[in-house]
């Protein structure tokens, strides 16, 4: 049986994309840092409020009370001698907005620059043109004691036409002080759950390798581990011991060798390159909505099933007749039979081919898949993501 087409009778669709990852055989070899990436490595925001200055009369105006006070501030504190509310009502050059800026996952060093983005927490109705005055950036935590971290200023751009009141100030944020993460911490700083597994030393330096949501299985976490055991074999009387521990699927502890505690880069370096076979894994389905995208991974199977849906219909050919634009002796079919012969063990890989031969539009391909999980037919995992 072939497939032919599209005929007058078969409206063209644009086909979903579905990437088929093979599962079987253990063959990818991914290193550790393709995967996982250390506690700690992580993006941070630093806030402030800001005045936003020079606009062409599209500002908050003099009857936005927050605005004005915070303007009449300013010029107290630059000894200006209009420092009045009443004397700035007709200021409608100036809106206040909040500043936010996000620094890297790998931390940031003084006189580092980064963008930011200003928001309008008034009545402006456009930032487009103005300039963002100095303006005092601090940590996300109220009770950070570091002070202000950076200082923004510069002239906004406005992105996106539809949202006026929403800017980028491109490198406008100066760090004032390093933000440096921790990565290496004693046994006695890890979290109590962790701390409870035996084989943590409180007193001995650790680092967390956090493994990718992708890949967060218990069968990835403890091939790490293991590898990581079985590259680094710490002796004692004799007998090598394990360094590191798989907690849970996305968490496996190392223990720094007391050979590389003077220089854990050098450690970790070498522990991000050991490669990984890597274990069968579990069958999943990732769904993205927006983009209709299908992504299979690992032996998603499904039950004998028999799908009808909205009248689609797939056009075979009739052997032996050889099928000709004038004669293609055509079979019109309004069902597809998955496993038909009730064996078990069809492929969703297997229901996906079949919808590409019914050029059965991305939702309907996605409303079909969630159909069959619904009622207990296919055996994965289903993530839906908008």
């Amino acid at each position: 049986m072939s497939v032919v087409g599209p005929t007058t009778r078969i409206r063209r669709w644009l086909p979903v994309l579905a990437v088929l990852v093979g599962s079987g055989t253990a063959l990818a070899v991914p290193k550790i840092g393709d995967i996982t990436h250390l506690q700690g490595s992580r993006t941070n925001k630093l806030m402030g409020l800001g005045l936003v200055v020079g606009l062409p009369g599209t500002g908050d105006g003099g009857k936005y009370a927050p605005t004005i006070q915070h303007l009449a501030m300013l010029h107290k504190n630059f000894a200006s001698p209009v420092v009045s509310a009443e004397a700035l009502r007709e200021a409608k050059n100036v809106a206040i907005v909040q500043v936010e800026a996000t620094l890297p996952r790998d931390g940031v060093r003084e006189g580092d620059r980064v963008d930011v983005v200003v928001s309008s927490l008034g009545p402006a109705k456009s930032l487009r043109g103005g300039r963002l005055l100095l303006a005092p950036l601090v940590g996300p935590n109220p009770d950070d004691s570091r002070g202000v971290m950076a200082l923004a200023s510069g002239p906004v751009q406005v992105e996106d036409p539809e949202v006026p009141t929403v800017a980028r100030v491109s490198q406008g944020a100066t760090l004032e002080q390093d933000w440096i993460h921790t990565y290496v911490v004693l046994g006695r700083e890890l979290p109590a759950p962790v701390r409870a597994h035996e084989g943590i030393r409180l007193d001995e330096p650790y680092v967390t390798l956090v493994i990718g949501e992708p890949h967060a299985e218990f069968a990835i976490a403890y091939t790490i581990a293991r590898t990581i055991n079985s590259e680094v074999e710490v002796g004692t009387g004799g007998t090598s011991e394990p360094i590191a521990i798989a907690i849970d699927p996305r968490t496996v502890v190392v223990r720094i060798p007391a050979a590389d505690r003077a220089n854990p880069a050098a450690f970790l370096y070498r522990v991000n390159g050991y490669q990984l076979i890597m274990p069968l894994t579990e069958a999943r389905v990732t769904i993205h909505r927006a983009s209709g995208t299908i992504v299979i991974s690992g032996d998603a199977e499904i039950s004998p099933a028999v799908i009808s849906h909205k009248g689609l219909t797939i056009t075979t050919v009739v052997p032996p007749v050889r099928p000709t634009a004038e004669n293609p002796q055509m079979v019109t079919q309004q069902f597809v039979a998955i496993d038909p012969e009730n064996k078990g063990g069809a492929k969703l890989r297997d229901l996906v081919d079949a919808l590409n031969q019914l050029r059965v539009p991305g939702s309907d391909r996605i409303t079909i898949i969630q159909k069959l999980h619904e009622i207990g037919r296919l055996h994965a995992t289903l993530i839906v993501e908008d």
